[in-house]
Parts: C-alpha cells; structure tokens; sequence
C-alpha cells in the first residue's frame, strides 16, 4: 500500500497482490487517517467484485458521519450496485471533482 499526501487529501493506492492483502493494509493504517479526506485507488490488477468493495462501505460511512469525504477508484465497477452514499468512480480526475463537490456541499450546509 503506498500513500500519498495531495492537497487537500491523501492518496492510498493498492500495490499488494490480492485485495485481501490491501484491505488487512488499510485496516491497520485506517486510523492514521481519522482527519484526512481520502482517495482509494485499486490497482486494476487486483480482481475485486462488489462483495470484495462492499467491505469499504463502513468506512466510507464513517467519514460522511465525521464531515471527510472516502472515494474509491477502481475500473470496471457497477457504479449502481452501490447505495448512492458510497463514492466509487473510475477516473483520478472523477475522484478528485467529487472531494470538490462535497467540500462545497459542506459549505453550504448539506
């Protein structure tokens, strides 16, 4: 798992081999990232599904609940098989236009 601090959020990007591995990653280093408005890229060469994706859902939960934004970058994901709270997109620039949306939506009280 390789991080990244960007302006105004971090990048975590799977480099493991399975989404296994990256998920055991994540969950260990989660908490070092309480405050922190967060960009999920996995790599396309883990096989994920919806089940696999799903798993993030607490978390992306969580940070909705504590004003952060949690977006998930991975390709050819059903964007639809998703409740509509949980960011999944499958572009960078996508991602990064969504934390910009919710920053305004913050603003403005929503």
């Amino acid at each position: 798992m390789k991080i990244e601090k960007k302006t105004g959020y971090t990048l975590i990007t799977s480099d493991e081999n399975s989404f296994q591995q990256f998920f055991i990653s994540f969950q260990k280093e989660i908490k070092n990232f309480k405050n922190q408005h967060l960009i999920l890229e996995i790599s396309e060469n883990i096989n994920i599904d919806k089940r696999k994706i799903s798993l993030l859902l607490d978390y992306a939960i969580e940070k909705k609940e504590n004003g952060r934004s949690f977006v998930v970058m991975a390709q050819n994901l059903c964007v639809d098989d998703f409740p509509e709270t949980f960011n999944i997109v499958p572009t960078m620039q996508e991602a990064e236009d969504l934390l910009e949306m919710e920053a305004i939506e913050r603003e403005l009280g929503f």
